[in-house]
């Protein structure tokens, strides 16, 4: 019987640049049993390199016999939501909607089990390990769920939302036809005329990275003039998300892993929505629409567009990325996602004991495993 050999390190990100490691590790995301494209080469590194000016992130890299099977970023945090409370967590940041783990298929469980191997031997300071924007199905949840019962490890479920999803099997326009009512459907109609009205309407559509340049700039522009803009929040406000912006949609359209989608007036762009392709599924990254034209919804017209995908043979679903209850995508995605934070006890027998006082007196309930 071969013998297998699994080895977990803790290495710098800095240290995960060269081209001979970024090709390894984009091996493994393009077989991972789930995908998870910010924690992609071309999306985590831009991410660090903007991000993490105190180089305090690690990213935990397992090996099976010299070849890569798994791999995340994690970091210690001194702070527990403003609480003074020490713990590791899975980095992820306001623009990184997933913290899933990339995981080689059939090796689910084994990650998981170096990964709290890793965090009992080098807790530190930390009280516990926090993991923070998970989805409560699939196997990587199923693996930790049953990881953590078989060693009767104290963990739980802090915080559990559900998030727009887009998975069927109806076609684009039954799709459209089943989410809304005819009034409203009658009335998009309606807005679509009378925007038409206006100049040359189009749908631009592109999955390659020929002028991707100048589309990237002009959504931080369109972005900019709206809510975000004044509010401060765009990407644009902040040297860093621009950075980020610019070399994540940049490194995702070469590698043939972008749809860029966008409603145009006279060539002008007035709606427009980046995804990332991650099959069998998809990310609803960034969208911005011009307000001067919001007596149009142009921001609901292109998702009418963006409904295309379900056409797509290798795209089952799409995750919208959007806060519960959106006020616009809730109404036209009808699937939904879960999404959770769990917190898991590490270390010896006293910090389980502390991390069971903190969970407790956080959730109001002994800490019985994840949802």
């Amino acid at each position: 019987m071969e013998l297998v050999t699994l080895r977990l390190d803790a290495r710098h990100w800095r240290d995960c640049q060269a081209a001979t490691i970024i090709a390894r590790w984009d091996a493994l995301a393009a077989k991972a049993v789930e995908p998870n494209p910010f924690y992609e080469s071309w999306y985590l590194l831009p991410s660090l390199r903007a991000l993490d000016t105190a180089d305090r992130v690690e990213l935990l890299w397992l090996e099976e016999d010299g070849r890569l099977v798994g791999l995340m970023p994690v970091r210690r945090h001194p702070a527990y939501y403003g609480y003074p409370v020490p713990h590791l967590r899975n980095w992820v940041h306001d623009n990184c909607f997933c913290g899933l783990p990339l995981v080689a298929p059939g090796r689910e469980r084994q990650f998981w089990r170096a990964v709290l191997d890793w965090c009992d031997s080098n807790a530190g300071s930390s009280l516990f390990l926090h993991l923070m924007q998970m989805p409560g199905t699939g196997p990587l949840h199923l693996a930790l769920k049953a990881e953590l019962e078989a060693q009767q490890r104290g963990a739980t479920t802090v915080l559990a939302e559900d998030r727009a999803l887009l998975a069927s099997e109806l076609a684009p326009e039954a799709y459209f036809e089943a989410s809304l009512g005819g009034k409203k459907r009658k009335e998009l109609r309606r807005q679509y005329r009378r925007l038409a009205e206006e100049g040359v309407l189009q749908v631009e559509r592109s999955r390659g990275a020929e002028g991707i340049v100048q589309w990237t700039a002009q959504f931080l522009e369109l972005e900019t003039r709206g809510w975000k803009g004044r509010a401060g929040s765009s990407l644009a406000a902040d040297p860093a998300t621009t950075a980020l912006f610019r070399a994540s949609l940049g490194g995702a359209a070469e590698r043939g892993k972008l749809e860029r989608l966008a409603l145009t007036l006279d060539g002008r762009p007035i709606a427009m929505l980046a995804t990332f392709l991650a099959p069998p599924g998809a990310f609803s990254y960034k969208t911005a629409f011009d307000e001067a034209f919001a007596r149009f919804s142009p921001g609901v017209l292109l998702q009418h567009e963006a409904l295309q995908m379900l056409a797509d043979s290798e795209v089952q679903w799409v995750d919208s990325c959007a806060a519960p209850d959106h006020a616009m995508i809730d109404h036209i995605w009808r699937e939904r996602r879960r999404i959770a934070r769990h917190s898991i006890a590490i270390g010896g027998r006293m910090r389980r004991h502390i991390f069971t006082l903190l969970a407790r007196r956080e959730t109001g309930r002994v800490p019985g495993g994840i949802a």
